[in-house]
């Protein structure tokens, strides 16, 4: 079977990766704990969390890197570990990618060219003349930054149907990292296909992910739209007796108070209804961006509904 005959192979035609109760431990240390997830084709996704919460670990394993403790895997309705013609359709675009010592930008750009299947050469060139990255050069001389940006070209001209990100702006400074994600989208709504993007930088892609899973701790805390986490919770600020009102019944995820006034984030969605009815008694209320959100869900302990 060629890797263009196997494109379309997948669960339902829309799932093309899935993890199903996928676990990794290191000694008695569990990295990875029972996680489960599906990833659709033609979509953006965000693996975010904090430093250390799994994400990376979660990507070795579906990219064959590293060996599940437990659980399985499927990359295109295959088990991805020793089988080229699944990982024929996956770019991972390591964090810190180590590279031989005497390796130059061109020989890594050669070499990605011959191993991915889907590489495009004059994309790889436009990537390589925007990052300003100079191709004699060798690979261990380049900034931080430079050698991210290395990865980046790499990872966007291989076109992958699966791509991974892992922290890959690493040592970019603003231009550059924004630069990153004008060109993944420019190049998405040209040729969609499926990009994994891990990171802490929530605020920075919170305009480009579709979908967000949520690692912390080695285990998924959200597995969700990003629209409708948007509109998962709210905050609502105003009069102190206003808010608390309003607030009662629902699930609180943090509430402040602000001299004779309150802020209270509440998790769940409102009617329109809800909306006018709390606009009507002084309130303004706001959906929660995104990496708020998040830091909420990782950080904050849930309190009572107010009563």
């Amino acid at each position: 079977m060629s890797i263009h005959e196997f494109d379309s192979i997948g669960d339902d035609g829309r799932v093309i990766a899935k993890a199903t109760h996928l676990t990794k431990k290191f000694g008695s240390f569990t990295a990875v704990d029972d996680v489960s997830f599906e990833i659709e084709q033609n979509k953006i996704y965000g693996f975010l969390g904090r430093n250390g919460a799994g994400k990376t670990t979660v990507m070795q394993m579906m990219t064959a890197q590293m060996r599940q403790s437990a659980g399985e895997v499927s990359i295109f309705g295959q088990h991805p570990w020793e089988n080229p013609i699944a990982l024929g359709h996956v770019c991972f675009v390591k964090e810190s990618q180590k590279y031989p010592d005497d390796l130059k930008v061109k020989h890594a750009v050669a070499h990605a060219s011959q191993i991915l299947p889907y590489w495009d050469n004059d994309f790889a060139a436009d990537l390589l003349r925007d990052f300003d990255l100079p191709l004699g050069r060798k690979i261990k001389k380049l900034s931080r930054g430079m050698t991210s940006a290395l990865g980046i070209v790499i990872g966007l001209a291989s076109r992958a149907p699966l791509t991974f990100f892992d922290e890959p702006y690493l040592g970019l400074d603003a231009v550059s990292r924004h630069l990153f994600y004008d060109r993944l989208l420019a190049d998405y709504a040209e040729r969609p296909r499926t990009v994994v993007l891990s990171t802490h930088l929530i605020d920075e892609v919170s305009d480009l992910i579709e979908h967000v899973i949520l690692i912390d701790k080695g285990k998924v805390l959200l597995d969700a739209d990003s629209d409708d986490l948007r509109e998962s919770a709210f905050e609502i600020t105003g009069p102190t007796r206003a808010v608390d009102s309003f607030a009662s019944g629902h699930r609180t995820l943090r509430r402040t108070a602000l001299g004779a006034s309150a802020r209270a984030t509440i998790d769940g969605r409102l009617t329109d209804r809800q909306k006018s009815d709390g606009a009507a008694v002084g309130l303004t209320i706001e959906p929660v961006p995104l990496q708020q959100l998040i830091i909420e869900r990782t950080t904050a302990e849930p309190e009572e509904a107010v009563s």
